[in-house]
């Protein structure tokens, strides 16, 4: 009997760097292939990254983070922290 791989539930940590990302790529209006050429990956992953479903290094976090202006850690940094 063939295996079914799971996807995994997200870490909350994933999970809210998935979300600030696209809050920020939406914000100063940047298409996923926008982002991809800037961090040099492809825009299908971004988009899988965004929605929690990879689990993304954090090299390609500080990739990404960079390609939309930011530092990781803003991306990170939970809410209470952040003044929201």
């Amino acid at each position: 009997m063939p295996r079914i791989k799971k996807t995994p539930n997200p870490s909350p940590l994933r999970r809210l760097f998935g979300q600030r990302l696209r809050a920020e790529r939406h914000a100063q209006e940047l298409t996923l292939e926008d982002v991809a050429e800037a961090a040099d990956m492809n825009w299908s992953y971004i988009a899988q990254v965004e929605r929690g479903e990879r689990n993304v290094s954090i090299d390609n976090m500080t990739a990404l983070a960079g390609a939309v202006g930011r530092q990781l850690y803003e991306l990170l940094m939970p809410d209470e922290q952040m003044g929201t």
